[in-house]
Formats: structure tokens, C-alpha cells, sequence
């Protein structure tokens, strides 16, 4: 009797997160069926029984980055949260995920040299505009006017952006352990009104 125990069987998911590790890592480029069925110990059969092909693959990624960084985020602030909390929630999340999460902030920047991609382009115009649209809603609830908070969104995005990118491309400048969260603290009060 064979007592190997039975590998699990993959799934969607697991091909997308598996597709969205090698974008973070090494870019679009990177999302190729071979390389990612030998990283999952899988076939190129098994990738055949869940994607048409690597476009399907690509946009299955994407999907799962959006559903998970943008709408799961959101959502997550939305229960959690009321009023400036709600605001000051969302910053100290995606600041604090930034160095803390695999994936956190990098796929942006994986994403970033491919936004003229035709398979690219509009989730990130899609996953942008529902961000800075979450952002001028929260600074609206806190009193400012359309215009100021369309602004103070803008600003706070393009933080959002460096921030990663600092995080990512030279992540000995920032403080660590409890000087992080006294840092994310100051930016929090430094953004929000």
C-alpha cells in the first residue's frame, strides 16, 4: 500500500497567487506557465485545466490582486471602522502592510513599467481610481470640500506610492519595530485633517 500522502489538488487561486509572487518578484515577464507550474510542483496540464492560457492567467492574477488589495482593504475599514477612525484605519493598514505583507505595495511597483499593457492598464486605472475615490470620500466625511479633498487624496496616494517604493528599494531607511509604528503614526497625523 502506498503511503505518499496525495498531493492537493490546485486550484484557480492558487495559479493566480503563484502568478502574482513571480510578477512582485521579477515582473509581467515573469507570469509564464512553465516557470510557475514548477515553482507549484505542478504540471502544465494541471495550469491547462484552469486557464484558456497566460492572458487568462494574467488577468485571473490581477483580479485576485484588486479583490484582495483594493476591495478587501476597503471592506475591511468599512466594518471596522466609523468616522476619522475610518481614515486613520486605512492609512496605518496599507503603510503598516507595506513591510509587514509579502506583496504589500510591491505588485504596484511590479505593475508600475507595464501601465500602457493592454491587459495592465485598466486595472490599475480601475484599482487607482476606486482608491482615490474611497480617499476623497473619507476626507469629505472629515469636513473638506470636494475640491480640498480630491487634493488631500491625490497627496495622500502619491505618499501611499513613495512609501513603497522606499520600502521596497531601500527598506534600511525606515525605522523599525516600534520607531515603524511611531513613524506611521506621524504620517497618519501629518495626512489626515
Amino acid at each position: 500500500m502506498d503511503m505518499t500522502p496525495a498531493k492537493a489538488t490546485l486550484t484557480r487561486e492558487d495559479w493566480s497567487a503563484a502568478a502574482l509572487a513571480a510578477l512582485e518578484r521579477h515582473g509581467l515577464a515573469a507570469v509564464a506557465v512553465e516557470p510557475i507550474a514548477k515553482s507549484l510542483g505542478a504540471t502544465k496540464g494541471s495550469f491547462y485545466w484552469h486557464f484558456a492560457g497566460r492572458d487568462d492567467l494574467i488577468a485571473a492574477a490581477l483580479d485576485q490582486w484588486e479583490r484582495r488589495d483594493t476591495d478587501g482593504v476597503i471592506a475591511t475599514v468599512d466594518h471596522a471602522a466609523e468616522g476619522a477612525d475610518r481614515l486613520r484605519l486605512l492609512l496605518r493598514l496599507v503603510l503598516q502592510a507595506v513591510v509587514g505583507a509579502p506583496g504589500a505595495g510591491s505588485i504596484e511597483l511590479a505593475l508600475q513599467p507595464h501601465a500602457d499593457h493592454p491587459m495592465v492598464a485598466p486595472v490599475l486605472a480601475r484599482v487607482t481610481e476606486r482608491r482615490m475615490s474611497t480617499l476623497e470620500s473619507l476626507f469629505t466625511d472629515q469636513g473638506l470640500s470636494r475640491s480640498d479633498a480630491r487634493d488631500r487624496a491625490r497627496l495622500t496616494y502619491a505618499a501611499y506610492l513613495g512609501h513603497a517604493q522606499l520600502a521596497h528599494a531601500t527598506p534600511g531607511q525606515l525605522p523599525k519595530g516600534k520607531a515603524y509604528a511611531a513613524y506611521v503614526d506621524r504620517i497618519v497625523e501629518t495626512l489626515t485633517p
